[in-house]
């Protein structure tokens, strides 16, 4: 079993000031999670938007992490406490950005992420539910002062053949790998509308792009996530907001473990780069995308696969 980790915002008009953090608050008491067997946790267009009501101008949490970085930007990261997340973390940390992470039940890892980082806040949440992630949102927003990045990176995976994929199992991939990002989106989008700025990254994977055997309720979910991801696009440009995906290939992580050094031999063989991918280097993009030097970026789908998917 594996995960999709593994698998195989612009000009702002306005500044926003840099808030003097405090100390972090705790997390808020955890949500029971859901368990499924088997599955493994883890050209421009010129469109008309539809008109909103101005918003009011609520104020802004008070950010309360320990230490003020560099840039002064804010990201949230689903799904934050290993992998791909984890790296998001720590990359996104080294840049000079506040980080908070969601984390599903792996408190132990979150709590060492928070060790290795001093001042991130690490807050438990299950995306697939939306009084969940409302909780954790408020906590985490609390926490940064504000999210100016949304990094939608919580998954599942499982493989299966079709006709054994149960009612229960198709809908909690949906759940998680689809409708947690719809929960987040929604939730980040009011303070980044009205800021006029703002980023959004999703995390699918190749197999959203092409399709998996025995993974066809996973595919379906990472391919809605990149539907999601276009369509958000062209619908936020106007708002100053960017939203873009990134989708790994196989990538080496924790959850190779499983896999023999024949196996991920196998794997690299068939990369035409001839290797197994990093969690880092998937980060590294994951910041560039959320950066000032990709404002003119949006909508689109970035392959980190070696060349397995072009």
């Amino acid at each position: 079993m594996y995960e999709d980790e593994f698998e195989l915002t612009f000009d702002t008009p306005e500044e926003e000031p840099v808030y003097e953090p405090e100390k972090a608050s705790a997390a808020p008491a955890p949500v029971p999670e859901t368990t499924s067997a088997e599955i493994v946790p883890d050209e421009p267009t010129r469109v008309l938007e539809p008109r909103r009501a101005a918003p009011e101008e609520p104020a802004e949490p008070q950010p309360q992490s320990a230490a003020v970085p560099a840039n002064g930007r804010t990201v949230l990261i689903s799904g934050g406490d290993r992998g791909i997340g984890a790296a998001a973390a720590r990359a996104f940390y080294a840049a000079g950005y506040r980080v908070a992470v969601l984390y599903h039940s792996n408190a132990e890892a979150a709590a060492a992420l928070e060790a290795e980082l001093p001042g991130i806040t690490a807050v438990q949440c299950d995306v697939a539910s939306r009084a969940s992630c409302e909780l954790a949102f408020r906590a985490a927003e609390q926490a940064l002062g504000r999210v100016d990045v949304l990094v939608s990176n919580a998954g599942i995976a499982q493989q299966k053949l079709f006709t054994d994929i149960t009612p229960e199992e198709w809908q909690n991939m949906l759940d998680v790998n689809l409708t947690g990002a719809f929960h987040l989106c929604q939730l980040a989008l009011p303070g980044m509308i009205r800021r006029k700025a703002g980023r959004i990254l999703t995390v699918s994977s190749m197999w959203g792009q092409t399709g998996g055997s025995c993974e066809v309720h996973y595919s379906a979910a990472k391919a809605g996530l990149i539907g999601l991801t276009k369509a958000l696009a062209k619908e936020e440009g106007p708002s100053g907001i960017t939203v873009n995906c990134v989708a790994p290939g196989v990538i080496e992580t924790d959850m190779m473990a499983a896999f023999t050094a024949e196996d991920k031999a196998t794997l690299a063989e068939e990369t035409p780069v001839g290797r197994l991918g990093t969690a880092d280097e998937v980060a590294k993009l994951l910041v560039f995308l959320a950066g000032e030097d990709a404002g003119y970026i949006t909508g689109q789908v970035f392959g980190v696969n070696g060349g397995l998917v072009i």
